[in-house]
């Protein structure tokens, strides 16, 4: 009952509310990790800001420290697992990030290569990504995969990472070049050097100017289609 309780709170910490507004046709859903959920308490998350761009509601479900590969049941389903933070609806675009806690939090440094595998393969057609961007693709959505914030040239905690991190997000590249209805959003040369402006306190997290740019980036794309 504690860990349901736990898990419950921390989905509404992040904003996973999947509320439809009331008397508005809601077509954008964002799922994902703290990328996407960070800064919504304050209202200014990139969900936020992408329904302030294009004046259109957006329903964001993402949770703080979600995985893509994950397999604990109670707290998969309360939005750990990124792909059960999908519900169905009448989409038109979904917002998606996530990769980072399972290579930072899940290979323990000892084994990238072989969970990068598990996520994506190198040419970006298999793996737990393809499935799941696949899947969403099968509801007749488009699919916007947004990739993460790098360090102005300052440490922090997540910045042995970095190769890894290059590495998966080309292979989600790659994955976005075979399906045209996929687009990857890279943020690799988003943060001028030495600017942390664009970083929370922790210098992992967006800041709010960062959830703002990225925000309108992403309805730069759903606007040119």
């Amino acid at each position: 009952m504690v860990v349901i309780r736990l898990f419950a709170l921390i989905v509404l910490l992040s904003g996973c509310s999947g509320a439809t507004p009331k008397g508005q046709s809601v077509h954008i859903l964002a799922i994902g990790d703290s990328l996407m959920a960070w800064n919504n308490i304050s209202g200014h998350s990139i969900s936020d800001s992408l329904a302030k761009a294009l004046g259109e509601p957006v329903v964001d479900r993402s949770v703080s420290a979600a995985r893509i590969i994950y397999h604990l049941p109670i707290s998969g389903s309360a939005g750990m697992n990124i792909r059960k933070q999908y519900t169905a609806g009448d989409w038109d675009w979904i917002i998606v990030n996530g990769g980072g806690n399972d290579l930072w939090l899940g290979c323990g440094c000892i084994a990238c290569d072989r969970k990068l595998d598990k996520l994506i393969s190198k040419e970006g057609r298999k793996g737990a990504i393809p499935g799941m961007l696949s899947d969403l693709r099968q509801t007749g959505a488009q699919v916007i995969y947004v990739g993460y914030l790098r360090s102005p040239g300052v440490g922090s905690a997540i910045e042995h990472c970095r190769e890894e991190g290059d590495i998966l997000e080309q292979r989600i590249a790659r994955l976005a070049e075979i399906d045209s209805g996929i687009y990857f959003l890279s943020l690799r040369d988003l943060v001028p050097y030495g600017d942390r402006s664009y970083h929370a306190l922790d210098m992992i997290h967006p800041s709010i100017k960062a959830s703002t740019v990225i925000g309108n980036k992403i309805a730069q794309i759903i606007q040119s289609e």
